[in-house]
Order: C-alpha cells, then structure tokens, then sequence
C-alpha cells in the first residue's frame, strides 16, 4: 500500500521594472494616467462590494459573484466569455493542420505492463480508433485477450468514465469505480470477470476515495466511503470518509464501519489487507508530509486497532508480504529509507533498517515484486532502478536507455516475470519484460508513432534562484538550437506537493518542438525532485520561493539568449495555475503568454471550496494569521493592478472540475480582463463534461491543445508546420 508534478548567475540584460505597491482587488490608489492602447473586456463582470476583515486587514472581494454557478447572471457571463473565446480562437491560422498532426500523434496503440492475479493477467490498452482506453483480461499468460470493460461503450458522449480497476487476488472478480464526465466523485461496481456479469446489489456510492482492498478469498474488501449528504459542504466531505468492509452480496447500508472517520476535513483515511488475510493497516494522512499508521491482526478473536507509527510527523509508505511490513519513511532521512518490521514487535525500536538513505538520490517508490525489493530512485530528477533481496543485500542496478522515467518494476511478489516501461521527453514509452532472477531484458510493447526524435535534443542545466538556491532545469530542443533570442519557448512547472517533474513523454508537446519551439521544465522547491528538505522548501511560508525560482527560470532563458520575453509563454495546471498566474502578476513584463489550466488563484478562500481543505498543510490557511499573511502576500487574483501590461492569458478550465473549483478560474479571468492595460486577449475556454484532470477521450485533448497551441503560437509569432516542412 502506497499512501497519497552550474553555472552562476548571469548578469541579467532585461531589467525588472520598479515593483508596484500591491493593491488588493477592487481597491486603487491614484491610477496612472490611461494606457494608450483599448484594454480587452468584451465581456465585463459587475464588480460588487464584498470586503472581509481577516486578522485586522481589510480584503475586497470584488467578483464574489462569480463564486456562485447558480446565479442566473454567472452563468450568463460564463457562457458569453466561454463562447467569445472559442470564436475568437477558431479564427486562428493553422488550425486544420495542426488538428491533423495532433490527432496523428495522440491517436496510438498503446499496451500496459499485464498484472497477474491468479492465472489470470489484466492489462489496459489505447487503440488507434478508439477514445479512450478499453481493459482487458485474459487467461494465462498465452491466453486470447477479452474485454473486460470500455469505457468507449459506456455512454454515447463519452460523459462515463472508469477510475479505476480492482481484480481479486484469484482474479475472478473486479471491483471498479465509474464517475461521470471525468470528474473525481465515484461509484463503485463489482464484476464477474468470467460472465461480464455486474452486480445490482454491489453498488457503492461515495467511492471517491474507495481504493478496495479485497481480502484474500475475494469474498469482500475494505474501502473508504464519504456520505451522500448534502447537507454536508464539499469541502468538509474528506473529514467524514470512513472505512467500510462490504461482503460481496450484502447491501452496503449494512456495510460494517471499520475505521471511523476523522472528522477533520484535512485528512485522508485508507486501509489495506495483507494477501493471506491477517494484516489490515489503516493509514490517516495529513497533506503530502506526514502519514500515521495503524493496524489489526485479524486472527485475533477482537482484533483492536494498535499503533504502527503515529504522530511521528513523517511519510509512511507500507508494503506487505509475508508476514512482515516494509516501511519508506523520510523521518530522519529526507531522501527515505526501509525499515523491516515483525507487526509482532511493532515497537520503532525494533525496526530493523534494511535499506539506507542514499545522499545523492532519492528513493521514489518500492515495490516487492518476484520475492525481491524493487527500487525506484530519482538522480537529478532521472529514475534509476535497482533490486535487492528482502534484507536490502545484493544490490544490482536495472540499466535504463538513458535520461528518463520510469514509474518502478511492476509484477507479482511471488512471480519471476516482472515489467517496467521507460520514457523521455522524446522517446514515446517502451514496456520491457524481464527476469528478476536472471536479468536482462526485451521489449514487450514499443509505442509507435509518425514522430522522429533525431533532430532534437535534452540537456539539464543548473540556475540560481533569487536567495541563491541551485535548481536544475530540463531543457528539450532542436540539436541546431541558436543562442540569439529567437526561439520561442514554452515555460512548463509544478513545483509542489512533493510531485516530481522527470523526463516524460508528450505527444502534444511534439507539435511545439516540430513548429520550431523549444520547452523548458525546472525542478522547483515545492516538488520532490530532490527529497523532502525540497518540498518543504516550497510550501506554508516559503511558497514564494516556488514562484521565485519559476521566475528565475525565465530570467535564465532571457539571459543565456536562448529566448527573449517577446517569445516566452508560461504554462501550468492546478498547483501549476497557481505557479503561473503568481508569476504572471509579478512580473508581468517576462511573459509574452499565459496558459493557465483548472488554477487555484484566490489564496485567501479556496480553503472554502472543493478539496480545499486537503490542501492546508501545503498551503496554510487564512484562519492562521502568520499563514493568511503570506497568503495573501503571493496571492494572484488579489495582485492584480490596474493599468499593468499583462501578459496574453488564455485560461482553461473544465465544468465538472469537483477538486479545485472553477471560480478560480472566473474570478482571475473577470479581475485581468478589468484591470490590463494591454491589448492583450484574455480568455475564458470552459471544457465541457469534463473534471480536473479534463476530458478522458483523445478527441478532447486534441481539440483543447489545438485552441491552447493555436492561441500561444499566434502570441509568440509561431506558424505551425509538419516534419520536414520549411517555416
């Protein structure tokens, strides 16, 4: 069970401009005289006259309304700016071709690394003709492939999607979620594999965060369930999620509570069975930085919940097998260790440390796959891969093709045949089969695609952030790239909740590099690049440096002549939105475009709506003064000023977005559009049936990267062209 994106300073050449005194939303000291060119606001929104006092300071809210999709006049305004913005988009140049291109490359077969359960493998797999991915099922490992489910048949717009497949360990029944358009609510099914027969009784609603554990004769599972109240707000659903054990045939109102909840909207509650049934582990996580543990032996006659590891403000990452549980934890060991402990003497004293922290990597998962310990490290933000046996001895290396990623060997605990698959900027993923006894490889699937890596290349380089701080920076261009200013680069991060940004193939991004354009990608504090020290450097009170490293990363680019701020855009989703509307309304001058996806941008409320409250330990609060004070300091939609030359904005968003809440977006969209004192387009695009994580079908993302793209190249002076094309 595993429990949850050198060189020295250069002289700078383009200067920041005198920093304005920030000036809350809605409030204005003495404007500058008018810009002289017609600000963009085809649409204005009517600004009202909220104001909150927190902690003395007065806070204006001005778009409030647009907090509310049930005003009549939000969802009027939604509707002009979201059909304004797809006028204005089709009308750019290209887009027919582009279209092609992009749907040639995201159209792909595509199979994942087979899992065993039984004698019987479960695999998932993309077609060529298809929109979404179909799961499949077969019986051993020369059997003839059948469907278990596809999506594709599920609904005729596309609006059904699967979440998740659960096999028992015999492989004879399947748990999985269903949610509608994409969004993160769920509803939990139980499938015979063998008659593709669904349960009318299994049906469990509130699967948001299930997860189902099955015990070990597949007659049922632990899951966590939320209420289907309504009474209850959606931000404080996380603190009533509890943990349930349904038998396979009962009702689920009858389910027996197994954990109870914890009443604090700021945790995670989960459990986990160990494969022959004796060990069940509940594990309460709070935000990316602390998980505590529990656990029950079952074959006790009153089995009690008992402390594993609790309070120790630490992760805890628990694996079981036979009979004893294997821990990764950062507590004292930043870049984790594994400990081997006996559930019989649970005591932290007598965990036996099997796998030292390492100083120059970081340990980025484990798994126990044919009876061994599989690492999976993370070296200047690369993977590297290693085995070891289950006391952490005889150590060998699993050889990589080179700079990439690669999510961790994936296979049984008890079988030799093992997968990994492999990526990099500009290598499409290859899934390899190998033989944890004897090693080496073959190639069990290789993505194909119309695409040609040769003529461009990575580098890594390393920067200095505003304090001083090192940051390393993945760099993807053509090989015959021109130090004078001229590229136009994409500017893509994250920059926390410990999510790492590693060489990972996209087949969108392949149309920027195709077009002429290059892609820069740092490792900002925030992320997990480089261990927990790295995250916590980016969070609570020091997310500003996430954002000054960001912006360092810019100046860079400037400075080292690799671009210049006329051909620079800026793009980043959820923490990544908050990441680049920061920058955006700091230094507005380095950007000449925004892409923005589903964003949190008012710092001082999003506590309030959707997953918010999950988010606090990464964020803080408004309700703690010391946390509201930064908060406030960095936050975009209270930074905007009028009269400033803001940046080319093109705002992305999704209807059914039930994690961070789509006011986000309306509220920093209607505050640009009012204040800019540029020409530039600001829009709003609403993606239709669609969640956080956008729409589930390739004809989605296609059509989303073709207004992203087409509205950034027109920005940036791009026109795009195919492989071998003359620009």
């Amino acid at each position: 069970m595993s429990v949850s994106c050198t060189k020295s300073a250069p002289k700078k050449t383009v200067a920041p401009p005198p920093e304005p005194k920030p000036v809350l939303v809605g409030r204005h000291e003495t404007p500058p005289p008018p810009a002289p060119v017609r600000p963009f606001n085809p649409f204005p929104a009517t600004p009202g006259d909220a104001v909150d006092t927190l902690h003395g300071q007065k806070v204006a809210d001005p778009y409030r309304s647009l907090e509310d999709m049930n005003l009549p006049a939000t969802r009027e305004w939604v509707t002009k700016q979201n059909g304004y913005a797809r006028k204005f988009l089709g009308a750019l140049p290209d887009r027919e071709a582009m279209e092609k291109r992009l749907a040639e490359l995201n159209y792909m077969e595509w199979v994942s690394p087979p899992k065993r359960k039984g004698k019987r493998y479960f695999f998932a797999r993309r077609h060529l003709d298809r929109e979404k991915v179909v799961y499949y099922w077969q019986e051993g490992p020369k059997g003839a492939p059948r469907v278990l489910l596809d999506p594709n048949t599920l609904s005729a717009d596309g609006s059904v999607a699967i979440k998740g497949v659960f096999p028992t360990h015999d492989g004879k029944t399947v748990a999985y979620l269903k949610s509608l358009n994409n969004a993160d609510h769920a509803t939990l099914y139980v499938m015979d594999v063998a008659s593709s027969k669904v349960s009318t009784v299994d049906v469990i609603d509130g699967a948001r965060y299930a997860s189902p554990s099955w015990d070990e004769k597949g007659k049922g599972f632990y899951y966590t369930r939320i209420p289907m109240d309504p009474a209850i707000p959606a931000m404080d659903l996380p603190g009533h999620a509890a943990v349930y054990y349904h038998k396979l045939g009962t009702d689920p109102k009858t389910d027996r509570l197994v954990r109870e909840q914890t009443g604090d909207p700021r945790m995670f509650i989960g459990a986990d069975v160990s494969r022959d049934g004796r060990w069940l582990v509940a594990a309460i996580q709070f935000g990316w930085t602390n998980v505590d543990l529990y656990f029950q032996d079952l074959k006790e006659k009153n089995p009690l919940w008992k402390p594993l590891a609790v309070g120790r403000g630490a992760m805890h990452l628990l694996e079981m097998h036979k009979g004893f549980f294997y821990i990764a934890t950062n507590e004292g060991a930043p870049n984790y260790r594994i400990y081997k402990v006996d559930p019989r003497k649970p005591a932290v004293a007598d965990w036996k440390e099997i796998v030292p922290e390492q100083k120059d990597k970081v340990l980025d998962g484990f798994s126990i796959v044919g009876g061994k310990l599989a690492l999976t490290y993370l070296h200047q933000a690369s993977s590297r891969l290693e085995l070891a046996d289950l006391e952490g001895r005889n150590r060998r290396e699993i050889a990589l093709p080179g700079i990439g990623t690669t999510p961790g060997l994936q296979g049984d605990p008890d079988d030799d045949r093992a997968f990994y698959s492999f990526s990099s900027f500009t290598s499409p993923p290859i899934v390899y089969e190998t033989s944890v006894k004897k090693g080496g490889n073959k190639i069990f699937f290789e993505v194909k695609l119309p695409f040609d890596p040769a003529p461009f290349t990575t580098t890594q380089v390393t920067y200095k952030s505003k304090d001083g701080t090192p940051v390393t920076m993945f760099l993807i261009h053509r090989k015959d790239l021109k130090a004078d200013g001229s590229t136009p680069f994409m500017l893509y991060g994250y920059g926390g909740f410990n999510i790492s940004l590693t060489p990972t193939f996209s087949a969108t991004r392949m149309v920027w590099l195709e077009s002429g354009g290059a892609i820069a990608i740092p490792n900002l504090r925030g992320g997990g690049e480089y261990g927990e020290n790295w995250h916590q450097a980016g969070m609570l009170l020091t997310k500003q440096k996430t954002f000054d490293d960001f912006i360092a990363a810019a100046q860079y680019l400037i400075d080292q002549k690799y671009t210049r701020s006329e051909k620079l855009a800026i793009q980043g989703g959820s923490n990544g939105g908050l990441l680049v509307g920061a920058a955006m309304v700091q230094r507005p001058d380095l950007f000449r475009a925004v892409a923005c996806h589903v964003p949190l941008l008012d710092m001082v409320r999003y506590h309030l709506f959707g997953s918010g409250k999950t988010w606090i330990s990464e964020y803080g609060s408004a309700d703690d003064p010391a946390q509201f004070a930064a908060i406030l300091a960095y936050s975009p939609y209270h930074h905007v000023v009028e009269n400033v030359m803001y940046p080319a904005l093109i705002m992305m968003a999704a209807d059914s977005d039930d994690r961070v809440d789509p006011m986000h977006a309306r509220k920093f969209v209607a505050a640009v559009q009012a204040a800019s004192g540029s020409s530039n387009p600001v829009l709003l695009r609403v993606e239709t049936n669609a969640g956080h994580g956008g729409g589930d079908m390739v004809k989605k993302r296609v059509e989303s990267a073709v207004d992203e793209f087409s509205f950034l190249f027109h920005q940036l002076g791009m026109r795009f062209s195919r492989p071998g094309q003359t620009r």
